[in-house]
């Protein structure tokens, strides 16, 4: 018998180069056939080519110094890594600037580079890319805005379908720069800023018909939103990508931050210190556009414009389909767990029998259908650890995920995902576990909940072979009965949810039946 031989897909490396007003982005990716793609590095440079540009109309010397040093040190990293320099495109500075022939002619002899001046609307379509690749958006309408130094584009969409799209010349830096003369900023200038937003928007037909479920926010202003609300809540996650921020947060942040000199928001926690003087404006535009097309939700989205490139890149090469359909969420795991060898059909039994126990439990404690995505994601997951070692396996589980992009996710959910997996064997959730205790308490409380039901579900399928068939379940005042259903013998079956149901009873404080109807048992 001869072995089958597992061929991995061929891949490629692909950067891509983000000249903005505020700063230089370089991302570099590794894809392959399948259209599947992971950053190898990600070089930011604040060259600030857009200094001065409102005053003169020009882009000076020393910021085309600043950005030529800065092209010719990520084209070193690209060629270092054997990345293809696949697009190089300039935005708003490059765009609006009179000597921008000049410029490009010299940062061409400098550097090489053949450099694309894009358009505010298709700076929005990269920005859409993203967000489409990032964000499970089907069937609503929603913002998205890619605030940069000299402009914001906003695009309001149904779904997969653009409504509009927008370019202003509301940038972060040329806001700043224009408007605001002292330190703290006046009263007088932050008002004055704040109406010429609110008239932009309105002209331009913000705000007009429904409202929207959310706004989706790119660039630095966001991530920055996204950083500084994270440490005012406390809360410790590896990025902001796909962070969830309130209206009233940034309504807060905001007041702060405008009673404070540029000198005192150096120090304010989560905010980038060479952010800390056009953060303002940026924040003005969030907040009016928040207020215009009202909704309360900003969600963060990491990547923009650059990883729009890639994509767009990915698609010419057709290692995409140029539908920017959105992923499901559910088919994202599962593709992040097959890239971990895992056994899907015992993730799909106990997915499966995890679900029938939560609907019976789910209206007397409070669960609602996003606790429920939370359990899939984590039931098909939860063996994932086997793919580093069997042993320990279960932490090996928590970590995988903790640091997995999981689409559709946020931050606080992926890492409730990883605790609630991390619970099907093993020790049950302690404060000594410092995961488990970095949690609020009622999300603590949510991991022993969902943590147990996966960790009776995974004691149903003992065997792994799908032994059950279906389960009956009743939840009475002290007593939570599970009967089994299958033609088969169910010994190692009612073993398994009879030692495995102690979260369970924990979290649910009932005890735990188990019984079958058919089976030598």
């Amino acid at each position: 018998m001869t072995d089958t031989i597992i061929t991995p897909p061929s891949t490629t490396r692909l950067a891509a180069i983000d000249i903005g007003t505020n700063s230089i982005r370089c991302i570099v990716v590794e894809t392959d056939s399948q259209g599947n793609f992971r950053v190898l590095d990600d070089e930011k440079a604040q060259a600030r080519l857009g200094e001065g540009l409102g005053e003169t109309g020009s882009i000076c010397e020393a910021a085309i110094e600043r950005g030529i040093e800065a092209l010719l040190r990520m084209k070193r990293i690209c060629a270092g890594l054997g990345a293809e320099v696949a697009a190089v495109v300039a935005t708003s500075a490059v765009r609006k600037a009179h000597n921008r022939v000049a410029v490009l002619e010299q940062i061409k002899a400098a550097t090489g580079l053949d450099i694309e001046v894009i358009s505010g609307e298709k700076e929005a379509e990269l920005a859409a890319l993203s967000v489409h690749h990032n964000f499970d958006m089907d069937q609503q309408r929603f913002a998205m805005a890619d605030i940069g130094g000299g402009s914001v584009e906003i695009v309001i969409a149904v779904g997969d379908h653009t409504e509009s799209i927008i370019s202003l010349d509301l940038g972060a830096v040329f806001l700043t720069e224009t408007f605001f003369h002292h330190d703290p900023v006046s009263s007088a200038e932050l008002d004055k800023v704040r109406k010429l937003i609110r008239k932009a928007l309105k002209d331009h037909g913000i705000g007009k018909g429904l409202a929207v479920s959310c706004l989706i926010g790119s660039g630095g202003t966001m991530t920055n939103i996204g950083s500084m609300v994270m440490a005012m809540r406390e809360e410790q996650y590896e990025s902001v990508h796909r962070y969830e921020v309130l209206h009233s947060e940034i309504i807060h942040v905001l007041a702060m931050l405008s009673r404070k000199t540029q000198k005192e928001r150096l120090l304010v926690p989560g905010l980038n210190p060479e952010r800390a003087d056009i953060i303002l404006a940026g924040m003005l535009v969030v907040d009016e556009l928040m207020r215009r097309t009202r909704t309360n939700l900003l969600r963060i989205n990491g990547q923009g414009i650059r990883e729009g490139l890639i994509l767009h890149s990915m698609q010419q090469r057709q290692l995409l389909p140029l539908s920017t359909t959105s992923r499901h969420w559910r088919d994202a795991i599962l593709d992040f767990g097959r890239s971990c060898r895992f056994d899907e059909q015992h993730a799909e039994q106990v997915c499966r029998l995890g679900e029938t126990i939560f609907i019976t439990v789910a209206a007397n404690y409070d669960l609602g259908d996003r606790h429920r995505d939370l359990l899939v994601a984590a039931s098909l997951l939860h063996d994932i650890g086997y793919f580093i070692s069997y042993d320990r396996h279960h932490r090996h589980t928590y970590h995988l995920i903790r640091h997995a992009d999981l689409f559709g996710f946020t931050p606080r959910e992926r890492e409730l995902i990883a605790n609630i997996a991390r619970y099907h064997r093993k020790a049950k959730p302690k404060g000594s576990h410092e995961s488990f205790a970095a949690l609020s308490v009622k999300d603590q409380q949510l991991v022993r909940q969902l943590g147990g039901i996966i960790r009776l579900a995974d004691g149903l399928d003992r065997r792994r072979n799908r032994q059950v068939d279906r389960v009956e379940c009743q939840l009475t005042d002290k007593i939570f009965k599970l009967t089994l259903n299958s033609p088969r013998e169910m010994s190692v079956e009612l073993y398994g949810a009879r030692s495995k149901c102690d979260l369970f009873e924990q979290a649910f404080d009932r005890s735990v039946l188990v019984s079958a109807n058919h089976g030598d048992v």
